[in-house]
Protein backbone atom coordinates (compact mmCIF):
# COMPACT_ATOMS: atom_id res chain seq x y z
CA UNK A 1 0.00 0.00 0.00
CA UNK A 2 0.98 3.39 -1.20
CA UNK A 3 0.54 6.80 0.14
CA UNK A 4 0.54 9.87 -1.98
CA UNK A 5 3.82 10.30 -2.39
CA UNK A 6 4.46 6.72 -3.61
CA UNK A 7 6.21 5.25 -0.71
CA UNK A 8 5.08 1.68 0.63
CA UNK A 9 3.59 2.53 4.52
CA UNK A 10 5.25 -0.75 5.28
CA UNK A 11 4.36 -0.25 8.83
CA UNK A 12 1.17 0.63 9.22
CA UNK A 13 -0.47 -1.71 6.26
CA UNK A 14 2.14 -4.32 5.61
CA UNK A 15 3.77 -7.29 7.96
CA UNK A 16 7.92 -6.83 7.56
CA UNK A 17 8.82 -9.54 6.05
CA UNK A 18 6.20 -9.11 2.89
CA UNK A 19 6.96 -5.27 2.72
CA UNK A 20 10.79 -5.71 2.76
CA UNK A 21 10.67 -8.17 0.04
CA UNK A 22 9.42 -5.19 -1.92
CA UNK A 23 11.96 -2.37 -0.80
CA UNK A 24 14.30 -1.45 -3.46
CA UNK A 25 16.98 -2.58 -0.87
CA UNK A 26 15.88 -5.89 -1.42
CA UNK A 27 15.89 -5.40 -4.99
CA UNK A 28 19.22 -4.07 -5.52
CA UNK A 29 20.72 -6.92 -3.12
CA UNK A 30 19.28 -9.34 -6.02
CA UNK A 31 20.62 -7.45 -8.40
CA UNK A 32 23.70 -7.41 -7.19
CA UNK A 33 23.70 -10.89 -6.30
CA UNK A 34 23.22 -11.86 -9.89
CA UNK A 35 25.27 -9.94 -10.95
CA UNK A 36 27.98 -11.33 -9.14
CA UNK A 37 27.30 -14.62 -9.94
CA UNK A 38 27.57 -14.04 -13.63
CA UNK A 39 31.15 -12.32 -13.42
CA UNK A 40 31.91 -15.76 -11.33
CA UNK A 41 30.45 -18.16 -13.98
CA UNK A 42 32.26 -16.11 -16.91
CA UNK A 43 35.79 -16.81 -14.81
CA UNK A 44 34.51 -20.24 -14.45
CA UNK A 45 34.39 -20.56 -18.47
CA UNK A 46 37.22 -18.69 -19.18
CA UNK A 47 36.05 -17.43 -22.49
CA UNK A 48 35.97 -13.49 -22.19
CA UNK A 49 39.08 -12.51 -19.70
CA UNK A 50 38.13 -12.15 -16.39
CA UNK A 51 40.17 -14.24 -13.79
CA UNK A 52 38.84 -16.12 -10.88
CA UNK A 53 40.89 -13.63 -9.05
CA UNK A 54 38.90 -10.44 -10.68
CA UNK A 55 35.53 -12.23 -10.22
CA UNK A 56 36.42 -12.76 -5.85
CA UNK A 57 37.31 -9.58 -5.60
CA UNK A 58 34.03 -8.52 -7.56
CA UNK A 59 32.54 -10.55 -5.13
CA UNK A 60 33.98 -8.76 -1.74
CA UNK A 61 33.89 -5.55 -2.63
CA UNK A 62 30.21 -5.38 -4.61
CA UNK A 63 28.10 -2.92 -2.97
CA UNK A 64 25.22 -0.32 -3.15
CA UNK A 65 23.49 2.20 -1.63
CA UNK A 66 19.84 3.22 -2.56
CA UNK A 67 20.46 6.88 -2.00
CA UNK A 68 23.50 7.11 -4.20
CA UNK A 69 21.54 5.43 -6.73
CA UNK A 70 18.72 7.30 -6.92
CA UNK A 71 21.29 10.20 -6.98
CA UNK A 72 22.87 8.55 -10.54
CA UNK A 73 19.40 7.73 -11.49
CA UNK A 74 18.14 11.60 -11.49
CA UNK A 75 20.71 12.24 -14.45
CA UNK A 76 20.47 8.64 -16.79
CA UNK A 77 16.62 8.60 -16.22
CA UNK A 78 17.71 4.52 -16.58
CA UNK A 79 17.70 2.35 -13.25
CA UNK A 80 19.94 -0.37 -14.54
CA UNK A 81 22.54 1.83 -15.51
CA UNK A 82 22.65 3.69 -12.21
CA UNK A 83 22.66 0.62 -9.93
CA UNK A 84 25.52 -0.83 -12.16
CA UNK A 85 27.15 3.03 -11.88
CA UNK A 86 27.44 2.64 -8.18
CA UNK A 87 28.55 -0.49 -7.80
CA UNK A 88 31.25 0.02 -9.99
CA UNK A 89 32.42 3.20 -7.62
CA UNK A 90 32.37 0.05 -4.53
CA UNK A 91 34.48 -1.88 -6.69
CA UNK A 92 36.66 0.15 -8.01
CA UNK A 93 37.22 2.11 -4.97
CA UNK A 94 40.39 0.49 -3.73
CA UNK A 95 42.32 -1.12 -6.65
CA UNK A 96 45.91 -0.90 -6.19
CA UNK A 97 47.27 2.00 -8.35
CA UNK A 98 47.69 0.74 -12.13
CA UNK A 99 44.73 -1.55 -11.39
CA UNK A 100 42.72 -2.65 -14.35
CA UNK A 101 38.49 -1.95 -12.59
CA UNK A 102 37.52 -5.54 -12.39
CA UNK A 103 34.17 -3.40 -12.62
CA UNK A 104 34.43 -3.90 -16.83
CA UNK A 105 33.54 -7.62 -16.14
CA UNK A 106 30.28 -6.85 -14.78
CA UNK A 107 27.01 -7.31 -16.64
CA UNK A 108 29.36 -8.24 -19.75
CA UNK A 109 27.08 -9.35 -22.57
CA UNK A 110 23.74 -8.88 -20.45
CA UNK A 111 20.83 -7.09 -21.04
CA UNK A 112 18.92 -4.83 -18.54
CA UNK A 113 15.94 -7.42 -18.68
CA UNK A 114 18.36 -10.40 -17.97
CA UNK A 115 19.06 -8.63 -14.63
CA UNK A 116 15.83 -6.83 -13.89
CA UNK A 117 13.51 -10.04 -15.07
CA UNK A 118 15.76 -12.54 -13.04
CA UNK A 119 15.64 -10.90 -9.82
CA UNK A 120 11.85 -9.82 -10.23
CA UNK A 121 11.39 -13.66 -10.44
CA UNK A 122 13.19 -14.55 -7.33
CA UNK A 123 11.15 -11.45 -5.45
CA UNK A 124 8.20 -13.15 -6.29
CA UNK A 125 9.06 -16.55 -5.42
CA UNK A 126 9.90 -14.94 -1.86
CA UNK A 127 7.00 -13.50 -1.83
CA UNK A 128 4.82 -16.79 -3.14
CA UNK A 129 6.65 -18.75 0.07
CA UNK A 130 5.56 -16.27 2.39
CA UNK A 131 1.66 -16.49 1.03
CA UNK A 132 2.29 -20.68 1.23
CA UNK A 133 3.10 -19.90 4.78
CA UNK A 134 -0.15 -18.23 5.30
CA UNK A 135 -2.12 -20.61 3.84
CA UNK A 136 -0.84 -23.75 5.51
CA UNK A 137 -1.47 -21.40 8.75
CA UNK A 138 -4.51 -20.52 8.09
CA UNK A 139 -5.70 -23.72 6.61
CA UNK A 140 -4.52 -25.67 9.62
CA UNK A 141 -6.83 -23.49 11.98
CA UNK A 142 -9.38 -23.69 10.04
CA UNK A 143 -9.01 -27.98 10.19
CA UNK A 144 -9.03 -27.45 13.81
CA UNK A 145 -11.66 -25.42 14.24
CA UNK A 146 -13.61 -27.60 11.92
CA UNK A 147 -13.54 -30.71 14.14
CA UNK A 148 -13.94 -28.96 17.32
CA UNK A 149 -17.93 -27.77 16.11
CA UNK A 150 -17.90 -31.40 13.83
CA UNK A 151 -21.18 -31.91 15.79
CA UNK A 152 -22.14 -28.16 16.54
CA UNK A 153 -26.04 -28.23 14.81
CA UNK A 154 -27.31 -25.27 12.93
CA UNK A 155 -29.15 -24.61 10.08
CA UNK A 156 -28.16 -24.44 6.64
CA UNK A 157 -28.94 -21.71 4.38
CA UNK A 158 -29.17 -21.57 0.75
CA UNK A 159 -29.99 -18.28 -1.23
CA UNK A 160 -29.69 -16.92 2.86
CA UNK A 161 -33.13 -18.65 3.76
CA UNK A 162 -33.30 -21.92 6.18
CA UNK A 163 -32.58 -25.03 4.19
CA UNK A 164 -31.84 -28.15 6.13
CA UNK A 165 -29.55 -28.96 9.20
CA UNK A 166 -26.06 -29.31 9.29
CA UNK A 167 -22.96 -28.82 11.42
CA UNK A 168 -21.19 -25.74 12.16
CA UNK A 169 -18.21 -27.61 11.59
CA UNK A 170 -19.10 -28.16 7.82
CA UNK A 171 -18.51 -24.13 7.12
CA UNK A 172 -14.80 -24.45 8.82
CA UNK A 173 -14.37 -27.94 6.93
CA UNK A 174 -15.54 -26.15 3.83
CA UNK A 175 -12.61 -23.19 3.89
CA UNK A 176 -10.62 -26.03 4.91
CA UNK A 177 -10.78 -27.90 1.46
CA UNK A 178 -10.72 -24.28 0.09
CA UNK A 179 -7.44 -23.33 1.15
CA UNK A 180 -6.04 -26.82 0.57
CA UNK A 181 -6.83 -26.18 -3.09
CA UNK A 182 -5.15 -22.27 -2.96
CA UNK A 183 -2.37 -23.89 -1.28
CA UNK A 184 -2.14 -26.54 -4.66
CA UNK A 185 -2.19 -24.02 -6.90
CA UNK A 186 -0.15 -21.44 -5.41
CA UNK A 187 2.68 -24.08 -5.16
CA UNK A 188 2.15 -24.29 -8.75
CA UNK A 189 2.61 -20.88 -9.38
CA UNK A 190 5.71 -20.84 -7.66
CA UNK A 191 7.19 -22.93 -9.59
CA UNK A 192 5.79 -21.32 -12.53
CA UNK A 193 7.24 -18.37 -11.92
CA UNK A 194 10.48 -19.73 -10.47
CA UNK A 195 12.42 -18.60 -13.66
CA UNK A 196 15.33 -17.04 -14.77
CA UNK A 197 17.17 -15.65 -18.12
CA UNK A 198 20.20 -14.47 -19.28
CA UNK A 199 20.12 -14.60 -23.27
CA UNK A 200 20.97 -10.81 -24.05
CA UNK A 201 19.07 -8.53 -26.24
CA UNK A 202 16.53 -10.69 -28.01
CA UNK A 203 17.44 -13.80 -26.35
CA UNK A 204 19.59 -15.17 -28.68
CA UNK A 205 22.79 -15.91 -26.64
CA UNK A 206 24.73 -13.58 -28.95
CA UNK A 207 27.05 -12.31 -26.15
CA UNK A 208 26.58 -14.47 -23.91
CA UNK A 209 27.08 -18.34 -23.25
CA UNK A 210 23.81 -19.76 -21.79
CA UNK A 211 26.38 -21.68 -18.88
CA UNK A 212 26.00 -18.37 -17.23
CA UNK A 213 22.19 -18.27 -17.28
CA UNK A 214 22.42 -22.28 -16.43
CA UNK A 215 25.22 -20.83 -13.09
CA UNK A 216 23.16 -18.60 -11.53
CA UNK A 217 19.73 -20.13 -12.32
CA UNK A 218 20.94 -23.01 -10.05
CA UNK A 219 22.63 -21.06 -7.54
CA UNK A 220 19.40 -18.64 -6.65
CA UNK A 221 17.42 -22.10 -6.94
CA UNK A 222 15.54 -21.18 -10.23
CA UNK A 223 14.96 -22.82 -13.86
CA UNK A 224 16.55 -21.23 -16.94
CA UNK A 225 13.71 -20.34 -19.25
CA UNK A 226 13.96 -22.60 -22.24
CA UNK A 227 13.23 -19.37 -24.44
CA UNK A 228 13.14 -15.86 -23.44
CA UNK A 229 12.55 -13.13 -26.30
CA UNK A 230 14.99 -10.73 -23.72
CA UNK A 231 11.98 -10.90 -20.96
CA UNK A 232 10.62 -14.00 -19.34
CA UNK A 233 7.20 -14.05 -20.88
CA UNK A 234 4.39 -12.64 -19.00
CA UNK A 235 2.28 -15.16 -18.50
CA UNK A 236 4.25 -16.58 -15.61
CA UNK A 237 3.68 -13.51 -14.08
CA UNK A 238 -0.14 -13.33 -14.61
CA UNK A 239 -0.58 -17.48 -13.63
CA UNK A 240 0.94 -15.89 -10.35
CA UNK A 241 -1.27 -12.81 -10.53
CA UNK A 242 -4.74 -14.74 -11.12
CA UNK A 243 -3.31 -17.47 -8.65
CA UNK A 244 -3.23 -14.35 -6.12
CA UNK A 245 -7.00 -13.71 -6.95
CA UNK A 246 -7.97 -16.76 -6.77
CA UNK A 247 -6.64 -16.88 -2.67
CA UNK A 248 -8.05 -13.56 -2.14
CA UNK A 249 -11.52 -14.32 -3.33
CA UNK A 250 -11.11 -17.57 -0.93
CA UNK A 251 -10.61 -15.25 1.67
CA UNK A 252 -13.32 -13.14 0.91
CA UNK A 253 -15.79 -15.63 0.76
CA UNK A 254 -14.72 -16.43 4.25
CA UNK A 255 -15.28 -13.17 5.20
CA UNK A 256 -18.50 -12.61 3.83
CA UNK A 257 -19.74 -15.51 5.61
CA UNK A 258 -18.62 -13.87 9.58
CA UNK A 259 -20.03 -10.94 8.00
CA UNK A 260 -23.62 -12.63 7.35
CA UNK A 261 -23.44 -14.51 10.49
CA UNK A 262 -22.87 -11.71 12.88
CA UNK A 263 -25.86 -9.62 11.21
CA UNK A 264 -28.19 -9.02 14.36
CA UNK A 265 -30.99 -11.06 13.63
CA UNK A 266 -28.81 -14.19 12.74
CA UNK A 267 -25.48 -13.58 15.19
CA UNK A 268 -24.17 -17.07 15.26
CA UNK A 269 -20.80 -16.04 15.03
CA UNK A 270 -19.12 -12.95 15.87
CA UNK A 271 -15.39 -11.32 14.97
CA UNK A 272 -13.28 -10.99 18.57
CA UNK A 273 -14.48 -7.55 20.19
CA UNK A 274 -11.32 -6.57 22.06
CA UNK A 275 -11.76 -5.04 25.82
CA UNK A 276 -11.79 -1.85 25.16
CA UNK A 277 -12.78 -1.53 21.63
CA UNK A 278 -15.40 0.98 19.89
CA UNK A 279 -18.09 0.00 17.29
CA UNK A 280 -19.55 3.09 16.63
CA UNK A 281 -18.99 7.02 17.40
CA UNK A 282 -22.07 7.61 17.19
CA UNK A 283 -24.44 4.41 18.62
CA UNK A 284 -21.70 3.31 21.49
CA UNK A 285 -24.16 -0.24 21.29
CA UNK A 286 -22.66 -1.03 17.69
CA UNK A 287 -20.33 -4.28 17.28
CA UNK A 288 -19.27 -4.41 13.55
CA UNK A 289 -18.02 -6.51 11.72
CA UNK A 290 -15.02 -4.53 10.37
CA UNK A 291 -12.11 -6.37 10.22
CA UNK A 292 -14.06 -8.84 7.63
CA UNK A 293 -15.24 -5.75 5.88
CA UNK A 294 -11.63 -4.71 5.33
CA UNK A 295 -10.94 -8.40 3.84
CA UNK A 296 -13.55 -8.19 1.26
CA UNK A 297 -12.78 -4.65 0.51
CA UNK A 298 -9.03 -5.47 0.02
CA UNK A 299 -10.24 -8.53 -2.29
CA UNK A 300 -10.93 -6.06 -4.96
CA UNK A 301 -8.05 -4.51 -5.44
CA UNK A 302 -6.38 -8.14 -5.85
CA UNK A 303 -8.84 -9.09 -8.13
CA UNK A 304 -8.99 -6.02 -10.13
CA UNK A 305 -4.53 -6.42 -10.59
CA UNK A 306 -4.59 -10.06 -11.95
CA UNK A 307 -6.60 -8.16 -14.59
CA UNK A 308 -3.30 -5.88 -14.89
CA UNK A 309 -1.14 -8.78 -15.42
CA UNK A 310 -3.27 -10.53 -17.94
CA UNK A 311 -3.15 -7.35 -20.16
CA UNK A 312 0.73 -7.15 -19.54
CA UNK A 313 1.25 -10.80 -21.46
CA UNK A 314 0.64 -9.12 -24.50
CA UNK A 315 3.96 -7.24 -25.83
CA UNK A 316 5.34 -5.43 -29.11
CA UNK A 317 7.50 -8.08 -30.92
CA UNK A 318 10.14 -9.58 -28.40
CA UNK A 319 9.84 -6.74 -25.77
CA UNK A 320 8.91 -3.92 -25.44
CA UNK A 321 8.16 -1.91 -21.60
CA UNK A 322 4.41 -1.17 -21.16
CA UNK A 323 4.12 -4.36 -18.61
CA UNK A 324 7.12 -2.55 -16.37
CA UNK A 325 5.68 0.10 -14.54
CA UNK A 326 2.03 -1.13 -14.13
CA UNK A 327 3.55 -4.49 -12.36
CA UNK A 328 5.47 -2.55 -10.42
CA UNK A 329 2.31 -1.42 -8.67
CA UNK A 330 0.14 -4.43 -9.02
CA UNK A 331 2.57 -7.02 -8.03
CA UNK A 332 3.73 -5.80 -5.01
CA UNK A 333 0.60 -4.38 -4.09
CA UNK A 334 -1.53 -7.42 -4.20
CA UNK A 335 1.25 -9.62 -2.36
CA UNK A 336 1.13 -7.27 0.23
CA UNK A 337 -2.73 -6.85 0.55
CA UNK A 338 -2.98 -10.35 0.22
CA UNK A 339 -0.71 -10.90 3.25
CA UNK A 340 -1.91 -8.52 5.18
CA UNK A 341 -5.67 -9.99 4.93
CA UNK A 342 -4.39 -13.09 5.68
CA UNK A 343 -2.61 -11.41 8.61
CA UNK A 344 -6.08 -10.25 10.02
CA UNK A 345 -8.06 -13.68 9.02
CA UNK A 346 -6.07 -15.72 10.96
CA UNK A 347 -6.59 -14.48 14.75
CA UNK A 348 -9.93 -13.88 13.43
CA UNK A 349 -11.29 -17.06 13.02
CA UNK A 350 -8.93 -18.69 15.91
CA UNK A 351 -10.56 -16.27 18.35
CA UNK A 352 -13.87 -16.09 15.97
CA UNK A 353 -16.93 -15.85 18.98
CA UNK A 354 -19.34 -18.96 18.32
CA UNK A 355 -22.97 -18.83 19.74
CA UNK A 356 -24.26 -22.48 19.92
CA UNK A 357 -27.38 -21.34 21.39
CA UNK A 358 -28.09 -18.87 19.24
CA UNK A 359 -27.72 -21.61 16.49
CA UNK A 360 -29.87 -23.98 17.66
CA UNK A 361 -32.39 -21.14 17.86
CA UNK A 362 -32.13 -20.54 14.49
CA UNK A 363 -33.22 -24.01 13.83
CA UNK A 364 -36.14 -23.70 15.27
CA UNK A 365 -36.97 -20.35 14.26
CA UNK A 366 -39.01 -21.40 10.98
CA UNK A 367 -41.39 -23.99 13.66
CA UNK A 368 -40.39 -27.40 11.73
CA UNK A 369 -40.40 -26.02 7.99
CA UNK A 370 -36.74 -27.12 7.77
CA UNK A 371 -37.77 -31.09 7.55
CA UNK A 372 -39.65 -30.12 4.36
CA UNK A 373 -37.56 -32.17 2.59
CA UNK A 374 -37.48 -35.62 4.82
CA UNK A 375 -41.93 -34.84 4.96
CA UNK A 376 -41.69 -35.15 1.20
CA UNK A 377 -39.89 -38.44 0.94
CA UNK A 378 -41.52 -40.15 3.69
CA UNK A 379 -44.79 -39.60 1.59
CA UNK A 380 -43.02 -40.61 -1.09
CA UNK A 381 -42.89 -43.96 0.56
CA UNK A 382 -46.57 -44.20 1.19
CA UNK A 383 -47.40 -44.79 -2.25
CA UNK A 384 -48.21 -41.37 -3.51
CA UNK A 385 -46.70 -39.65 -6.37
CA UNK A 386 -44.05 -36.84 -6.05
CA UNK A 387 -46.25 -34.74 -7.50
CA UNK A 388 -49.23 -35.39 -4.86
CA UNK A 389 -46.88 -35.60 -1.70
CA UNK A 390 -45.39 -32.15 -2.89
CA UNK A 391 -48.33 -30.50 -3.11
CA UNK A 392 -49.19 -31.89 0.47
CA UNK A 393 -45.88 -30.71 1.77
CA UNK A 394 -45.78 -27.23 0.26
CA UNK A 395 -49.40 -26.31 1.35
CA UNK A 396 -48.61 -27.11 4.53
CA UNK A 397 -45.33 -25.22 4.63
CA UNK A 398 -46.73 -22.38 3.27
CA UNK A 399 -49.17 -21.71 5.86
CA UNK A 400 -46.82 -21.95 8.25
CA UNK A 401 -45.04 -19.41 6.36
CA UNK A 402 -47.57 -16.92 6.28
CA UNK A 403 -47.66 -17.00 9.75
CA UNK A 404 -44.18 -16.57 10.77
CA UNK A 405 -43.82 -13.41 8.44
CA UNK A 406 -46.95 -12.37 9.82
CA UNK A 407 -45.65 -12.72 13.26
CA UNK A 408 -48.35 -14.97 14.23
CA UNK A 409 -48.36 -17.62 16.67
CA UNK A 410 -49.77 -20.50 14.78
CA UNK A 411 -49.30 -24.33 14.33
CA UNK A 412 -45.75 -25.64 13.73
CA UNK A 413 -44.77 -27.68 10.64
CA UNK A 414 -45.30 -30.89 12.49
CA UNK A 415 -49.04 -30.06 14.16
CA UNK A 416 -50.05 -28.67 10.95
CA UNK A 417 -49.20 -32.45 9.27
CA UNK A 418 -50.71 -34.16 12.18
CA UNK A 419 -53.81 -32.13 11.34
CA UNK A 420 -53.89 -32.83 7.82
CA UNK A 421 -55.95 -36.39 6.24
CA UNK A 422 -53.70 -36.57 3.69
CA UNK A 423 -50.50 -36.67 5.41
CA UNK A 424 -50.56 -40.18 6.42
CA UNK A 425 -47.20 -40.67 8.67
CA UNK A 426 -47.45 -41.85 12.61
CA UNK A 427 -46.40 -40.26 14.99
CA UNK A 428 -43.28 -42.66 15.54
CA UNK A 429 -42.38 -41.25 11.58
CA UNK A 430 -42.79 -38.11 12.35
CA UNK A 431 -40.20 -37.91 15.25
CA UNK A 432 -37.71 -39.69 13.35
CA UNK A 433 -38.70 -36.88 10.59
CA UNK A 434 -38.43 -34.00 13.08
CA UNK A 435 -34.98 -35.41 14.44
CA UNK A 436 -32.33 -32.83 13.47
CA UNK A 437 -29.85 -35.66 13.85
CA UNK A 438 -31.30 -37.76 11.35
CA UNK A 439 -29.77 -35.15 8.68
CA UNK A 440 -26.45 -35.80 10.46
CA UNK A 441 -26.38 -39.70 9.55
CA UNK A 442 -23.67 -39.46 7.19
CA UNK A 443 -21.35 -36.65 7.89
CA UNK A 444 -18.17 -38.66 9.37
CA UNK A 445 -18.25 -39.24 5.23
CA UNK A 446 -17.36 -35.74 5.17
CA UNK A 447 -14.94 -35.27 8.09
CA UNK A 448 -12.59 -38.72 7.74
CA UNK A 449 -12.01 -36.89 4.14
CA UNK A 450 -10.86 -33.76 5.84
CA UNK A 451 -8.50 -35.71 8.35
CA UNK A 452 -6.73 -36.62 5.13
CA UNK A 453 -6.02 -33.11 4.29
CA UNK A 454 -2.96 -31.19 5.32
CA UNK A 455 -0.62 -28.50 5.45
Amino acid sequence: MRNLKGEYMIERYTRPEMGAIWELQNKFEIWKEIEVLACEAQAELGHVGITRDEAKWIREHADFTVERIDEIEQVTNHDVIAFLTNMAEHIDADLPEGAEPPSRWVHYGMTSSDLGDMALCYQIVQACDIIIADIRALGAACKVRAFEFKDTLCVGRTHGISAEPMTFGMKFGSWTWMLARDLERMEQARAMIATGAISGAVGSYSSIDPYVEEYVCEKLGLTPDPLSTQVIARDRHAQVMTTLATVASTLEAIAMQVRLLQQTDVIEAEEPFKRGQKGSSAMPHKRNPITVERVCGLSRIVKANAQVALDDVALWYERDISHSGAERVALADSFIALDYMFGKMQPLLEGLFTYPAKMEHNLWRTRGLIFSSKVLLALVQTGITREDAYVIVQRNAMAVWEDIQNAISGPTYRERLEADPDAKLTAAQLDEIFDPRAFLSRIDVIFDRLEAVEF
